[in-house]
C-alpha cells in the first residue's frame, strides 16, 4: 500500500508538476481530491492553515511546497534523479525561475478574457466569481499581476528562450530530464489542455510542443484513490518523523521550542502556527496539534517563506 499521499485536484498546475515527478520516479501513490477554493477544511486539518495546491502527506508528516515535495520525492527514490550532475545547481536556479517569473507570466496570459471564457465555459457565473474572489484574496498586498498584453510579450519570449535550450538536447539541460523540465512544463501544460483557445502562442516554438509530448509521455505512475477522511485518520494514527539530530540553522534569533508561525512571502498568506521544531539550511519544521489529525510536522522550504514568532 503507497504512505505517499498527494492532496491535490486535477486542474492544478503546480499538482501537475509533482504528478509527473512521481511518474517519473516510478512511486505509488494516492490521491485525495481538494476543493479548487476556500474552504478546504480536510487540507487545513493537516497544514493548519496553508492551503495552496498541493501537499504531501506521508503519515504524520506534511509537506508543504512542490520544492521542498520534489526534495522529499528525491530522498525517498534517489534514482532517476531531479538534479543531475554537473547541472544541479543550475536545474535548482532555473525551476525556481520557473515556478514563479515564468508560471506568473503563462496564467496571466491564460486567464486574459478569452482562457477564463473556455476555462469557465461551462460552471455556473458564480463558480468563475467565487475563483477570482479567492485568488483575489490569496493575493498578497505588494503582488502585482501582469496585464495581458505585457504577459504575452514576456510569455512569448520565455518560450522562445526555452526553444533555444532544446535546439540540440530533448529536455532542458540535457538527455534526461531535471527538476528544471517539471518546473517549466506545467504551466505550458495548462496553457494547452485546460485553455486551448489561447495555445496558439506555442506555434512559433515547435520545439517546445514537442518537448512537452515528452515530459507528458511519463505520465503520472501508479495512482490509488483516497477519502479525506481516510488520509486524517492515517495522520492521527502515525508518529511525525523524528527531527532530533537535525542541523539547526538560525538566522532569525528564534530558538527551537518557540511558538512562530509560516506563511509564503506572496502568493497565499495564510499562516501556519505551530511549535519549531526543526529549521536547516532547507526547511522549517512546526509541531502542531489538531483535533481530528493529532499530532503533525508541517514542513516548509526555506526560500519563498517567513517564518515570525507567533504574537
Amino acid at each position: 500500500m503507497p504512505d505517499l499521499i498527494l492532496h491535490h485536484y486535477p486542474t492544478s498546475p503546480f499538482s501537475e508538476k509533482v504528478r509527473l515527478v512521481l511518474g517519473y520516479k516510478q512511486l505509488p501513490w494516492h490521491s485525495v481530491l481538494i476543493p479548487a477554493i476556500a474552504p478546504k477544511p480536510d487540507l487545513t486539518a493537516l497544514t493548519g492553515g496553508y492551503r495552496r495546491t498541493p501537499v504531501l502527506q506521508i503519515g504524520a508528516d506534511i509537506y508543504c511546497d512542490t520544492a521542498l515535495i520534489c526534495d522529499v520525492l528525491e530522498h525517498r527514490a534517489p534514482a532517476p534523479t531531479l538534479y543531475p550532475e554537473p547541472e544541479k545547481g543550475i536545474a535548482r536556479t532555473l525551476a525556481q525561475w520557473a515556478d514563479s517569473t515564468l508560471f506568473w507570466a503563462a496564467m496571466a496570459w491564460n486567464l486574459q478574457p478569452k482562457g477564463a471564457e473556455q476555462m469557465f465555459a461551462k460552471a455556473p457565473p458564480e463558480v468563475a466569481k467565487a475563483f477570482a474572489a479567492d485568488r483575489a484574496a490569496m493575493s498578497g498586498t505588494g503582488m502585482t499581476r501582469l496585464r495581458p498584453a505585457d504577459a504575452a510579450a514576456a510569455y512569448k519570449s520565455y518560450l522562445r528562450r526555452l526553444s533555444d535550450m532544446l535546439d540540440d538536447r530533448p529536455f532542458l539541460l540535457g538527455a534526461v530530464p531535471s527538476i528544471a523540465d517539471f518546473a517549466a512544463y506545467h504551466p505550458l501544460w495548462f496553457t494547452r489542455t485546460r485553455v486551448p483557445a489561447v495555445a496558439g502562442i506555442f506555434d512559433l516554438t515547435p520545439a517546445v510542443v514537442d518537448w512537452m509530448d515528452r515530459v507528458a509521455m511519463l505520465g503520472h505512475g501508479s495512482m490509488a484513490p483516497l477519502d479525506a477522511a481516510e488520509a486524517i485518520a492515517r495522520a492521527a494514527a502515525a508518529t511525525p518523523l523524528p527531527v532530533e539530530g537535525e542541523v539547526f540553522q538560525d538566522e532569525h534569533g528564534i530558538a527551537l521550542g518557540t511558538q512562530v508561525t509560516v506563511a509564503a512571502e506572496t502568493f497565499g498568506p495564510e499562516t501556519t502556527q505551530g511549535e519549531l521544531v526543526a529549521a536547516t539550511r532547507m526547511h522549517y519544521t512546526l509541531r502542531r496539534e489538531d483535533a481530528r489529525a493529532g499530532t503533525v510536522h508541517v514542513h516548509f522550504p526555506r526560500i519563498g517563506y517567513v517564518l515570525r514568532k507567533a504574537a
